[in-house]
């Protein structure tokens, strides 16, 4: 099985509440995550656009999808952890999204953090667009992983 293959179906087993309101994982590679989500009846609010938190754990699962990339063929011997993140809301969001995640570090300096101190931090950056590509919500992930035994 091909290692980004290997991290989205690791990553679809290990947080069943992103699957659980229909979040699919459509891409993983070396620094970039995608993640998309149909707008539909479940994951509206009151005023039938997407809801806040739906929005929230699309872009949440977008960004562990760019550390996965990041971390490649390490992830399965590194515990990450979202530590922080922070989101924007910018325009309503009334269609199917589409989340692009993008490490603020490259894979090679990242590893070679990991490696040498056994840690590393960084940040991913989320975009939130709706189907005609206008950004309806700006998030920040920061990632703290640690290498295990």
């Amino acid at each position: 099985m091909e290692i980004f293959e290997m991290i989205r179906q690791h990553m679809t087993d290990n947080v069943p509440f992103a699957g659980y309101i229909g979040v699919k994982l459509e891409e993983i590679s070396p620094e970039q995550g995608v993640a998309t989500l149909a707008k539909r009846s479940e994951v509206e609010n009151h005023i039938q656009t997407m809801h806040a938190g739906a929005m929230f754990t699309l872009g949440e699962a977008a960004s562990g999808a760019a550390m996965g990339g990041v971390l490649a063929d390490k992830l399965l011997s590194a515990r990450p952890v979202a530590a922080n993140a922070t989101i924007k809301y910018i325009k309503t969001a009334k269609t199917d999204l589409t989340a692009i995640a993008k490490a603020s570090m490259p894979a090679a300096d990242a590893l070679k953090t990991l490696s040498e101190e056994g840690k590393v931090v960084f940040d991913v950056n989320v975009d939130i667009q709706d189907a005609d590509k206008n950004t309806c919500a700006e998030m920040t992930v920061a990632w703290h992983i640690k290498k295990i035994a």
